[in-house]
């Protein structure tokens, strides 16, 4: 990981741990069930066949599936690190997320949100510890 400066609140300069493109990979990849294949020339990652990420490498930028309000909830962070994909896709929950300007906590957080999105209650329940994931 390497340390970048970001503008926080009142405009203070803010130190952060940049995440890498092998820790988003790791991060990932150890949620429950979780595969990685590609997607139109781009890394996917998937619970049971269904995309909740994919992976710019080149930009290092990441694109998550979130639930509306949850896309809203990140999105107001700052919309220059998350933000909705600026069309058809964003409106569905699609979500960019600037790797090197995201805090490691925040990324956790949006990719575990993601995952639960379109996990079956099978792999939800490993994480929850409750029934919140889709139904099988």
């Amino acid at each position: 990981m390497a340390v970048s400066q970001i503008s926080g609140p009142a405009n203070k300069i803010v130190h952060c741990i940049m995440v890498t493109i092998s820790t988003f990979r790791k991060t990932a990849l150890a949620l429950p069930g979780v595969t990685e294949q590609p997607h139109f020339e781009k890394p996917s990652f998937r619970a049971a066949k269904k995309i909740f990420a994919t992976l710019d490498v080149k930009n290092k930028i990441a694109c998550l599936k979130l639930p509306p309000a949850e896309q809203d909830v990140f999105s107001v962070f700052d919309k220059t690190i998350i933000y909705p994909v600026p069309n058809k896709w964003g409106s569905q929950g699609w979500t960019f997320i600037h790797l090197q300007k995201v805090r490691k906590q925040m990324l956790v957080d949006a990719l575990t949100t993601a995952f639960l999105h379109v996990a079956p209650k099978k792999l939800a329940v490993l994480i929850t510890g409750d029934a919140v994931g889709k139904q099988e």
